[in-house]
């Protein structure tokens, strides 16, 4: 079921791929806040964050006419441009950063106990690299109402009123989302 603010969602869309600024200002208001807080929630600075912002309503000015409501609602395919951008800064940041690690003559050699917060550190990594990428095969819409979920710390009212869902939606995307990522990392023992 389309709600109202899906169906003005597409319509803005329809008028900023025709070059309305007045549509691409409602549509800014509606979604820059929800974009930032989920570039702020993964890469905890103010400043990448806007840039964030700013780089996916600018992509949004540019292709807009590829929208397809066929695909997916208006609002998901906003939060999946905002997620690319994410993981396309992210990438940037860990290449900046280990292209100023230092080199092996200049590492101290730590204390034994620290190895066993080396090895729990690289479990961690592991696990997360792994859940990042089973939540890859959960669908745009069940992904977004968990990503809201557990990267913002919404409750499913916060995020049917955010998102524009009936609460029944988000409980039930929620649910098909959790099952899907579940079994995406099988068993318990695979973590």
């Amino acid at each position: 079921m389309e709600t109202p603010a899906t169906v003005d969602d597409v319509s803005l869309l329809t008028r900023i791929a025709q070059r309305d600024q007045s549509a691409m200002s409602a549509l800014y208001d509606r979604y820059a806040r929800i974009i930032y807080g989920l570039a702020f929630k993964s890469l905890r600075s103010v400043e990448e964050s806007e840039d964030i912002v700013i780089d996916v309503f600018a992509q949004v000015w540019k292709i807009a006419d590829r929208y397809d409501v066929q695909k997916g609602r208006a609002d998901t395919w906003l939060f999946t441009l905002a997620r690319s951008r994410i993981l396309d800064r992210l990438r940037k940041i860990r290449s900046r950063k280990s292209s100023t690690t230092l080199s092996i003559d200049a590492l101290e050699i730590q204390p034994q106990a620290d190895n066993v917060d080396l090895f729990e550190d690289v479990f961690v990594r592991e696990r997360r690299s792994r859940i990042i990428a089973a939540m890859q095969t959960v669908p745009d819409e069940q992904r977004l109402v968990l990503e809201l979920a557990y990267y913002q710390g919404l409750t499913q009212s916060q995020i049917a009123a955010q998102t524009g869902m009936t609460l029944g939606t988000v409980k039930t995307r929620t649910r098909l989302g959790l099952s899907k990522l579940k079994s995406a990392l099988g068993s318990k023992e695979d973590l």
